[in-house]
């Protein structure tokens, strides 16, 4: 089949509790359907979808032209620490770099915070004489029979995967190569992951931390593309296949299997830049985007039309969020990402009373399996969605073509068992506090990214999707003082539409040290062009063209002695005199902005690394995109809770919006449910965007 009759792009996106895949045609028009995930074998759940959708649109796998995926596989083999048997080997003295980590804790004044369990335990850890300064002066040679012995080590343990990590090999790497020849060699079907070629950057724990991953999932990752590759094959779908990675942009299947650390957090990167794309068809500069599931929340901003990117993040901490104040409670991934930060807020979260009788909400998840009690598949414990369906915001009965039917029966039972009657509370008041509760850890992903920024979000929009975002907008954006909320056409599956927003993205890093008199444009340029030559030579062996890539840069900058740097972007192609001025006073700028001072004129100012993005094969959108419109069955009106008041209250579809309506309305969908209270006004844009604005906003 020709490429002209391969029109179909599919997008496909894994989450914790439901999978959300769409089909998109060259007209525009959409398909899409939401199903329930499939642990622990989760392809099995996007090809159902897509095999669904193809019968529905009466095509085959022969017209797919493209798959986009977006997965938590090695996300959640990090979270359940139920990745490989994974053995470390690093520098003789160095040993312990993953204990030791950083000096920083998610709460700075909490005596009983234990730091997260390590990846790699110590007995699986090996140490080899070798040093090479951070000059390249080699003063210590690699020792060879120390290798030797260190396999005997690893055959014995049986170790499925294999890190490496030499004390600054990110600039000189020949023992490092000599190490990875050898286990190659001797273990060829054990995947070995050299610190190098996953992070030439300094800084030895972040480095080894990053690599760790890497190794640490890096099995799993295989066997699960292999998998959905296999399954796709079987539906004649020959289409490559592209995961989307954390800094956004796709990546090809067997580099997502090789450097499964970059795209750990694919699914929320996809929303942001659906997002984007969004804002810009609308001509909104600043949005914050709130990506609310069954699982966690997560916020981004977008700032002058601009996604904000960050170089490092954390996965496992309660809250997930890149600071210099905070940190220390997962595991750190030294790697390019969109700034999101993350909660355990979702739709699954767990209600449950602490110790001291206190209600607390997540961030433990039912999860797909068993998912909320409303659901009636097994679960026990009251969730958040149970509490919104006690509320009256999501519909009893049939939810997402039957793929969901919920009971409300069953969810008050949960509630007043477990929650209301131990309070001495109504079913309603329960099920308001688990609600609000829901909102106030929400709340402090939106905080991290505005407020604890310097950022005013009252100048911001908020863009709420993901199954659970519309329910709880109107609420947040009250609190933040925030007066228009945008939801978007199909908000329940908008991390998957956003696949197909992007084209194939590839990074680069390299360190450096220039300040003062070294800190020269000639400089800059020197460390780009390697990267820029290494860059189009991956792009031609997967088919782009050098003049068919845009390349873009950044530099990450500090006060010459701090710890922490601000990514600032400059022009990759003209890099000169005036591109360095600019530079050092854009840092000034933004660090007064970020931090509220500025430091002495005469105090250097330092580039560290320079940073290299490379994206090509962007699709083009011709017109607007055309979702089907829900057709189920709905209620004209259904009872709802508004500040402690239940009332009747009219449910209509997203197209009777076309005039504007005041609230308190329900606005049922396929994929989520929008609730407007009382001080609301809703309407509809020609876009098919829905937007909430407040009577005083």
């Amino acid at each position: 089949m020709s490429r002209q009759q391969k029109q179909i792009r599919i997008g496909a996106d894994v989450g914790g509790t439901f999978t959300d895949v769409i089909l998109l045609d060259a007209g525009g028009r959409i398909r899409s359907q939401k199903v329930p995930s499939t642990p622990p074998d989760f392809e099995q759940a996007v090809l159902l979808a897509s095999e669904s959708l193809l019968r529905q649109s009466q095509t085959g796998g022969p017209a797919v032209r493209q798959v986009a995926h977006g997965t938590t596989v090695a996300t959640n083999a990090v979270l359940e620490h139920r990745g490989a048997k994974t053995a470390l080997i690093t520098t003789k003295g160095f040993r312990d770099v993953l204990e030791l980590r950083r000096i920083r804790a998610p709460q700075i004044y909490d005596v009983f915070f234990d730091k997260p369990e390590i990846l790699v335990e110590r007995y699986l850890r090996f140490e080899i004489d070798e040093r090479i300064a951070a000059d390249g002066t080699v003063l210590t040679p690699l020792d060879e029979s120390g290798l030797w012995r260190i396999k005997e080590r690893l055959e014995a343990e049986a170790v499925e995967s294999i890190a490496v990590c030499f004390l600054h090999s990110y600039a000189h790497p020949q023992h490092e190569v000599a190490v990875g020849r050898f286990l190659r060699r001797h273990f060829p079907s054990t995947p070995v992951s050299l610190s190098h070629e996953v992070l030439p950057e300094r800084k030895e724990y972040e480095r080894t931390a990053t690599t760790v991953v890497n190794a640490y999932v890096r099995p799993i990752m295989h066997v699960y593309l292999n998998a959905l590759r296999q399954g796709l094959n079987d539906l004649e779908i020959d289409a490559p296949l592209h995961i989307m990675q954390s800094a956004g942009g796709l990546t090809p299947d067997d580099n997502a299997a090789r450097r499964p650390v970059f795209v750990l957090e694919s699914g929320p990167a996809a929303g942001v830049l659906a997002a984007g794309f969004t804002a810009r068809r609308l001509g909104i500069d600043n949005v914050i985007t709130l990506d609310m599931g069954g699982t966690t929340a997560k916020a981004s901003m977008i700032e002058g039309g601009k996604i904000d990117y960050s170089p490092e993040y954390e996965v496992g901490s309660s809250l997930s969020v890149v600071s210099r104040l905070v940190g220390g409670g997962g595991e750190l991934i030294r790697a390019p990402s969109i700034d999101i930060a993350e909660v355990g807020a979702g739709g699954g979260s767990i209600a449950y009373l602490d110790r001291a009788g206190g209600l607390r909400v997540g961030p433990r998840s039912a999860g797909a399996v068993p998912g909320p009690v409303c659901y009636q598949r097994g679960g026990q414990a009251p969730t958040l969605t149970d509490a919104n369906v006690v509320l009256g915001y999501i519909r009893p009965g049939d939810l997402a073509d039957g793929q969901v039917s919920i009971d409300r029966e069953s969810a008050e039972r949960a509630i007043t068992d477990r929650i209301a009657t131990p309070l001495g509370l109504d079913l309603i008041q329960a099920a308001e506090g688990i609600h609000r509760i829901g909102n106030a850890r929400t709340m402090r992903a939106l905080r991290a990214v505005s407020t604890e920024r310097g950022r005013d979000p009252r100048s911001f929009v908020l863009m709420a999707f993901g199954g659970s975002g519309p329910i709880h907008a109107a609420g947040l954006a009250r609190e933040l003082g925030i007066g228009r909320v945008i939801v978007p056409a199909l908000p329940g599956l908008f991390s998957a539409l956003g696949l197909l927003f992007s084209g194939i993205e590839h990074h680069d890093v390299r360190s450096c040290l220039l300040s003062g008199s070294d800190l020269t444009a000639a400089a800059l340029r020197n460390v780009r062009d390697e990267m820029r030559r290494n860059m189009l030579a991956q792009f031609q062996a997967e088919g782009f063209p050098a003049e068919q890539v845009r390349l873009s840069a950044a530099c990450d900058v500090r006060f010459k002695g701090q710890t922490s740097e601000i990514r600032l972007e400059v022009t990759a192609d003209r890099i000169g005199d005036q591109t360095v001025q600019d530079l050092c006073s854009d840092f000034v700028a933004e660090h007064e902005k970020l931090y509220g001072h500025r430091s002495d004129p005469d105090n250097p100012i330092e580039v560290v690394a320079v940073r290299l993005i490379g994206r090509a094969g962007e699709p083009r959108q011709e017109g607007a995109l055309k979702p089907a419109e829900y057709l189920g069955t709905r209620a004209p009106s259904r009872r709802a809770c508004f500040s402690g008041n239940v009332m009747d209250t009219p449910v209509l579809g997203r197209r009777d919006l076309r005039d504007p309506r005041n609230g308190p309305l329900l606005i049922d969908e396929y994929d989520s449910t929008i609730v407007v209270p009382p001080d609301a006004r809703a309407s509809l844009d020609p876009q098919g965007n829905l937007n909430l604005e407040f009577a005083d906003g």
